[in-house]
Formats: structure tokens, sequence, C-alpha cells
């Protein structure tokens, strides 16, 4: 089966949503990752594209225009409290833009809260077609792939997945014997970059590197190949590369474009 590729929203977070999906095309992706709430709602407002009907007009020709479709949509966190109808507005938005899921993080360290919000949020979103893909990463409640499975175990709703960022793989307790346990159903889809092996393990390292630090698929250190084969062909791949020094040496086409051309090399490699 052809793999199918996804432009991340991180790759090419310095274009507006219409230009990301023209890049997309352009390179050869199939689908496009799209963000419509802030990474830190704290100090963030939501994106025009939550709210601008105008912009969302906009996207919808280009989506048409391409060919493109909407992967997934960025990000709900859950936190100690969750309200959960307040995300009616984005979910609509999400099912408007035709996006298949949602990226969630899980910013509450107490695991029994959190599957509960999280399975109220999925529980929701159930009803507008959309998969709820938790990500784990260190610095979040939810820290490594085993604490991600016993959450979406716990929900025991059936669109609820497991979102396996090669970068939080491996700066997780994250195992191959985890990945090869954990049933196919759970992933929905994967995020891929590459990093060195050496890296600051402190939270303010680990989130410096995971937004402005990543590699392009095959210029590192991590052990992609040896990840890629508990990856089954049919499962698609978002290539989420935030990268200062490459977003100061080349256009976000050039990026996008020679992103997707080395992580297709990696994988023939496989």
């Amino acid at each position: 089966m052809k793999r199918t590729f996804s432009l991340s929203f991180l790759t090419v977070a310095d274009v507006g949503p219409v230009e990301a999906i023209q890049i997309a095309a352009h390179a050869g992706y199939d689908a496009i990752g799209l963000r419509l709430l802030p990474a830190a709602p704290a100090t963030e407002a939501p994106y025009p594209l939550l709210t601008d009907t105008a912009l969302l007009t906009e996207v919808q020709a280009a989506l048409r225009d391409t060919g493109i479709t909407v992967a997934d949509v960025e990000i709900v966190r859950l936190g100690e409290q969750v309200e959960v109808q307040s995300y009616l507005p984005f979910l609509e938005r999400a099912q408007q833009l035709g996006a298949k899921h949602i990226l969630i993080a899980g910013d509450d360290t107490n695991e029994a809260r959190l599957t509960e919000n999280f399975t109220r949020f999925a529980e929701l979103a159930q009803s507008f077609q959309l998969t709820c893909d938790l990500e784990f990463m260190p610095w979040t409640g939810v820290k490594n792939l085993t604490a991600a499975r016993r959450v979406v175990e716990g929900s025991g709703v059936s669109n609820a997945g497991i979102l396996i960022d090669s970068l939080h793989f491996f700066r997780t307790e994250s195992s191959f014997e985890a990945l090869r346990e954990l049933p196919l159903n759970f992933i929905n889809y994967v995020q891929l970059c590459d990093a060195p092996a050496l890296y600051d393990p402190s939270d303010e390292g680990l989130i410096y590197v995971a937004r402005n630090a990543r590699l392009v698929p095959g210029e590192g250190q991590l052990d992609l190949k040896r990840l890629m084969q508990f990856i089954p062909s049919s499962k698609p791949i978002g290539i989420e590369v935030p990268n200062t020094r490459l977003l100061q040496t080349m256009s976000a086409q050039k990026r996008a474009t020679y992103m997707l051309e080395r992580t297709i090399e990696l994988l023939r490699e496989c």
C-alpha cells in the first residue's frame, strides 16, 4: 500500500494556511495539518482559522483546488479543568475543514481525572467523525507510550488513539516492545522527524528542540528505520520538522519539498 504524507503545521508555521496548502500540493504531499488552538493558551490567542469565516472559505477553496485533505487539527490541551462543551466551535470548524484527527496533549498529572476528561472529549468528538489522538510528551502529564495506552484503553471510546511522534518516542521511556504490543487500531497516524543522539533532558531543553531544532528524517541519530518497521504502510505520516536554522536559509516551499524527498528516501531504505 502506498504511504500517504501530511505536511504538519509546525514544519511551515511561518506561512498562513492557504499558502501551506498550496506548498503541500506543489511538493507532493497528500494532506496537511492545521492549527486552530494555541499551544500555550495562557499567552496565545486562538488562530484566525478558528473564527475567521472568510479565511475558512479561502482554505476550503484551496483544499478543493489542490486535492489536499486535512489530516489533523491542533491542539487540544486537557488540563485539570476541562469544559468539554466549550470545544464545540473547534469541533465544528474541524468538521467544516474535513479533518480526520485531533492532536491532544494531556496536561494533567492526575491520570484518573485526565482519563475521565479525555473520555468526555472523545465522546463529543465522535459525533463529528473525528479521532482523538493523545500525544505523549516527556514534559506533560502523559510522559510515555505506556501512560498514553492506559488513558486510551481506560476511555473505552472507539475513536481514541495514540499519536506516535518519533522525537518523543525516543526521548521518553517508551520501548519497541511496548510499541510492538500496541493494538494497531490505536494508531491513526504518526509524526516523523529526526534528532541528535545527545540532548538536554530538562523540560526547557526538550521543548526547545521539539519546537525549534528537529532534524530532517535521515539526518540525525534516531533509529527511525527500526521505528517504522512497527508502523504499517496504511498509517499516514505527518512530517513535523520545525527548525529555526532551515527557516532562515530555505523558503517554506523548499523546506517542505526537501523534507518529503528525504523521508521517502529513508523509508525506501527500511
